[in-house]
C-alpha cells in the first residue's frame, strides 16, 4: 500500500475527498473508491482530482462513493475552487468538468461563487428514455402516483418534485427507486423541495451514485430553475438545507450563479 495525500472539504455538510493529481498522477480504482466512500472507512459523498492545467481552466474528474464517474458537483467544484485560490493567491478560478467550463470567485472568507453556465431542457439533453413534457412528469413508485415533476440538466441530471409536505418522502426508500427509474437512462439526481416564499426553499436530496446527502448545489440550482420556471419563486432563491444555504441567482441570460460557504481545508493521508 502507499500513502497519499488528500484534502477533506465539504459544503453544507456535502462532503468530499480532494486529491491534487496536477505534478503527479495517482490513480484509484473503483473498488478502492468504493472502500474509501464507505462510511465505516474515510467517507465522503465524492472524490475528486484536480488535473493538470489546461490554458486557463483546471479540468477536474468527479467520482461518486459508488466509484460511478460523474460530470458535475456544484459544492465540490466550489471546494476545488477555494482550494486552488489558497495555493495559487488568487480570486478567481476557471474549473472545466467533462461538459463545462466553471468560472468561480472567492466572495469573502470561505465564500465561494460559482458560474454554473445554462440548464438543459430538452429530452436528449437531459436525457430522458422518452420525449415527453419535461415539466410536468409523473411517475408511479410503489403503488403511489408522483405528479408534475421537473426535470432539467444543470451539469447532470434532476428531476424535482415540489411539495409542503416534502418531509413525509422517506428518500432512503424512494429515492434509489426514482433514481433507477427507467424515464432516466443515465440516473437522475431526485429532490422534494417545499417553497416558503417567493425567495425561500427547502429541499431533500437523493443523490444519484451517492444517495442521501446533507446537501447537494446542482440540485440547489435545478430546483432554483424549476421553481422560477413554474413561477413559484423569483430569479434570486435561498436554497436551505440541513446545515444552511445556498444563494441562487437564475439571471435573465438564463446562467446560473451558486454562492455559499465551504469548509476549512483539512489535510489527510490515504493508504491506497
Amino acid at each position: 500500500m502507499v500513502a497519499i495525500n488528500a484534502y477533506r472539504m465539504d459544503g453544507l455538510g456535502n462532503d468530499f475527498i480532494i486529491i491534487d493529481r496536477r505534478e503527479n498522477f495517482i490513480e484509484i480504482k473503483k473498488n478502492k473508491i468504493i472502500e474509501l466512500g464507505n462510511r465505516a472507512n474515510i467517507g465522503f459523498d465524492q472524490i475528486i482530482f484536480i488535473e493538470k492545467q489546461r490554458e486557463d481552466s483546471y479540468p477536474i474528474t468527479i467520482y461518486n462513493s459508488d466509484g460511478g464517474e460523474v460530470s458535475a458537483c456544484g459544492n465540490g467544484a466550489r471546494c476545488v475552487a477555494y482550494l486552488l485560490s489558497e495555493n495559487l493567491n488568487t480570486k478567481k478560478i476557471q474549473i472545466k468538468t467533462n461538459n463545462r467550463l466553471l468560472n468561480a470567485k472567492i466572495v469573502g472568507d470561505f465564500q465561494v461563487e460559482l458560474e454554473m453556465g445554462k440548464p438543459l431542457f430538452g429530452s436528449e439533453e437531459i436525457p430522458l428514455s422518452k420525449k415527453i413534457n419535461p415539466s410536468n412528469v409523473v411517475l408511479d413508485i410503489n403503488d403511489q402516483k408522483f405528479s408534475e415533476g421537473f426535470c432539467v440538466n444543470v451539469g447532470n441530471p434532476h428531476i424535482i418534485f415540489f411539495d409542503k409536505n416534502y418531509l413525509k418522502h422517506d428518500l432512503r426508500v424512494i429515492g434509489p427507486k426514482i433514481e433507477n427509474h427507467d424515464l432516466f437512462p443515465e440516473k437522475t439526481n431526485v429532490t422534494f423541495a417545499n417553497v416558503i416564499d417567493k425567495k425561500n426553499i427547502e429541499v431533500k436530496v437523493w443523490e444519484r451514485g451517492a444517495g442521501l446527502t446533507k446537501a447537494c448545489g446542482t440540485a440547489a440550482c435545478a430546483t432554483a430553475v424549476a421553481s422560477f420556471s413554474k413561477n413559484l419563486t423569483e430569479r434570486k432563491v435561498q436554497i436551505a438545507f440541513d446545515q444552511g444555504s445556498l444563494k441562487i441567482e437564475y439571471n435573465k441570460d438564463k446562467n446560473i450563479f451558486m454562492t455559499g460557504p465551504v469548509s476549512k481545508i483539512n489535510k489527510l493521508s490515504i493508504s491506497i
